[in-house]
């Protein structure tokens, strides 16, 4: 069987580069065919999750169903499963699922499953308002019997800040926007931190961060390598 990533990405195109670095940097591969076979979708035209999630009934229609049309796209090329580098479109992905017959990894999922294996217990989970909001973090991480914590309403703007002003602007982020918001984790009691926004996944490929954070795109690109039956090269293993 061959098998096929495909990734459902644009969300935002950066993050979808990055992703797709991660699976390259994760794969124990000597020459190209050795390499994740891929299909990337880069659908930037994708309206803002954030800004569906806490809109309209009509404002989430729109978001599930291009989704559901790209996914269909990818599993109609031949893909075998599907990567969404985008934490807040997570929100969607248990329904599209519904209707696609190839699997989606689930990233909040996953990294909630490799996080209980690690014995974490009080994560804090740096993501969008809207990830934040609907419980996609907390609801999974309940699951493994985790608690997952969220920013104060100050440190939560520094978070939205960085995001949307710093790295979806095409800047590489003020660090010490992310200095206070580490203070605040500390603060909270936190015994790790989640980078559960792709865009933040962006910023810790630019700067230096501790072993505190687990980035769940980098939990994801693992289980995408090993999805497509390629072996993870030893630095990566988790």
């Amino acid at each position: 069987m061959e098998y096929r990533l495909g990734v459902l990405g644009g969300m935002g195109p950066q993050a979808t580069n990055t992703f797709y670095q991660f699976v390259i940097d994760r794969t124990d591969a000597r020459s190209d065919q050795e390499h994740v076979n891929a299909l990337i979708l880069s659908d930037s035209g994708m309206p803002d999750r954030t800004g569906a999630i806490l809109g309209t009934e009509e404002q989430r229609k729109a978001v599930f169903n291009r989704l559901l049309s790209d996914a269909r796209l990818l599993e109609n090329a031949g893909c075998t499963v599907i990567a969404v580098p985008c934490n807040t479109s997570h929100f969607f992905l248990d329904e599209v699922q519904k209707h696609i017959s190839i699997p989606i990894l689930h990233m909040i999922r996953e990294t909630a499953l490799y996080l209980a294996a690690q014995g974490k217990r009080r994560p804090g989970i740096l993501a969008t308002d809207g990830t934040i909001q609907t419980g996609l973090y907390q609801k999974e991480f309940a699951a493994q019997g985790i608690e997952a914590l969220t920013p104060s309403p100050e440190a939560q703007k520094l978070v939205m800040s960085l995001i949307y002003d710093d790295v979806k602007a095409g800047r590489d982020g003020d660090p010490a926007k992310f200095a206070a918001i580490h203070r605040d984790l500390a603060a909270k009691g936190c015994d790790c931190g989640v980078l559960a926004c792709t865009e933040l996944s962006v910023f810790a490929d630019k700067h230096h961060l501790p072993p505190f954070y687990t980035d769940a795109m980098a939990v994801l690109a693992e289980r995408a390598v090993q999805a497509c039956h390629k072996p993870l090269r030893t630095i990566f293993i988790k």
